[in-house]
Formats: C-alpha cells, sequence, structure tokens
C-alpha cells in the first residue's frame, strides 16, 4: 500500500500540540495495522468522493481516501474538519 499526505493535512498535525502530535502516530500506525479496529470508528463520509472519516480521539478525525492500493490522507482535526474533509 502506498501512503500519501494532502498538505493539508500536514498543515493540521503541524498545528497540533506534542501530545495529540503523537496520538495521532498511534493512531495511523494501528489504522495501517488493523484499519478495522474498533477503536478507531472508521466509517464512510456521505460524500461523492468516497471520502472516509476515522477517530484519533473524542474530539479529533482523521479523513482519508482509498483508490486501489493508494491511501491518502486529506486532514486532521475537530469535528470541524468533517465539513470540509
Amino acid at each position: 500500500m502506498k501512503l500519501f499526505f494532502t498538505y493539508s493535512f500536514i498543515r493540521d498535525y503541524h498545528a497540533l500540540p506534542d501530545q495529540l502530535q503523537r496520538t495521532v502516530d498511534k493512531k495511523l500506525k494501528l489504522f495501517l495495522s488493523n484499519p478495522r479496529h474498533p477503536s478507531l470508528n472508521i466509517k464512510k463520509m456521505q460524500d461523492p468522493r468516497d471520502i472516509w472519516e476515522g477517530r484519533i480521539t473524542k474530539g479529533y478525525r482523521f479523513t482519508f481516501q482509498m483508490q486501489g492500493e493508494v491511501l491518502t490522507l486529506r486532514r486532521l482535526g475537530t469535528h470541524d474538519i468533517l465539513r470540509t474533509p
């Protein structure tokens, strides 16, 4: 699987506090090893572009797209990012 990060995802990541960045790192490792893990709460968004969301913490989410063997991480942040995934 190839992994890509959008500019928005990278910007969102760097804007987070260090502790939350470490949590994101752990959750993304978990996601890559077991995308069906219940703590990630992965679900498809109601978006025609086939965008999915996953849980980092109770208040933080990440969005992504899967196209074949390519995983693109799109956004990262509070629930507000779900308006512009």
